[in-house]
């Protein structure tokens, strides 16, 4: 197991580094000028030249990523050209916002897609197992800011009982905090506990049509041991990489979501820095959201020899 964790530790150094690239890559041959857009339209060629020069824009590619490299090392993101502050301050100060919002959202898709994966293969070719495919459909299906703009008219607009929008840290007010996360982790959850559920079927009609199900069956075992014992325990690997990718997905669908319920998180800011231009912030962004998905996929890959002897040794 040691080198097993070890082998999959080292795997991620060479990641990361194609991570960084591909980064300052998607962001050098964007099109657009920051300087152009910091001075606005009566900006004269001459100044805009200086400004360029003035942020380092005019250096050849290969210098610029060096130098962006080293920063990185160093744990500096570079400064935002709009907000002019620190790239990480930035982003730390929005990222428990949109934590909490992938987090809850992934919880919402847990208890709602597992129970419902599991209920319709035990259930498999009845009205039960009918409709929730055709939830599971409906929810891969529409798209976000939409099922988001739908629920904030139900229970925003014509019930009230929540507010449209905003974020309050729930360790300042739990229940405020709650009311305005709640929405947004719908919408941002309903597709992926469709998802979790689809995946939680498929792999529980796998298992229950093996010859060992059958045998404990004959055996006289109880239909609630024989399911959750010997059938759930073992697609738990298919669930922990479900759930793993669940998170990255979660993450990028932020931007989304927190526009829509003007939610201050990373994706909201990720939004304002690309209608800037603002290089260094969106690098910063896409970098870290980047290197949480690989982290995540890492944490799940370390979790395999937990629930499956076999990878232990």
């Amino acid at each position: 197991m040691g080198r097993y964790i070890f082998g999959r530790l080292l795997a991620i150094v060479p990641v990361l580094m194609l991570v960084a690239l591909l980064t300052f890559l998607l962001i050098y041959f964007t099109p657009g000028d920051p300087a152009a857009v910091m001075l606005g339209t009566e900006a004269t060629p001459e100044r805009i030249a200086d400004l360029r020069e003035e942020l380092g824009l005019n250096k050849p590619f290969l210098e610029r990523f060096i130098d962006w490299g080293i920063r990185v090392l160093h744990g500096d993101l570079g400064r935002s050209y709009f907000l002019n502050r620190p790239v990480t301050t930035s982003i730390l100060e929005r990222l428990p916002a949109t934590f909490t919002l992938a987090i809850s959202s992934l919880i919402l898709a847990i208890i709602i897609g597992v129970p419902l994966g599991i209920t319709a293969a035990v259930k498999q070719g009845t009205f039960f197992d009918g409709s929730i495919m055709t939830f599971a459909i409906i929810g891969v299906s529409i798209p976000r800011f939409w099922f988001g703009l739908l629920i904030m008219i139900l229970f925003s607009v014509k019930l009230g009982w929540l507010p449209t929008g905003g974020y309050i840290p729930l360790t300042e007010n739990f229940l405020e905090g709650l009311k305005r996360l709640i929405m947004p982790a719908m919408s941002l959850g309903f597709a992926q506990a469709a998802l979790i559920a689809r995946m939680t079927r498929s792999s529980m009609l796998e298992v229950i049509r093996q010859d060992y199900i059958i045998t404990a069956r004959a055996k006289g075992l109880k239909e609630f041991v024989v399911i959750t014992k010997h059938v759930f325990m073992n697609i738990t690997i298919n669930l922990i990489t479900i759930v793993g990718l669940s998170f990255g997905v979660l993450l990028g669908g932020a931007v989304i979501v927190e526009t829509v319920f003007v939610y201050p998180g990373v994706g909201r800011l990720v939004v304002q820095a690309v209608q800037s231009r603002d290089y260094p912030l969106i690098q910063g962004i896409l970098l870290l959201v980047a290197s949480s998905y690989v982290l995540v996929n890492l944490l799940t890959d370390l979790l395999y020899p937990v629930f499956d002897p076999r990878m232990r040794d």
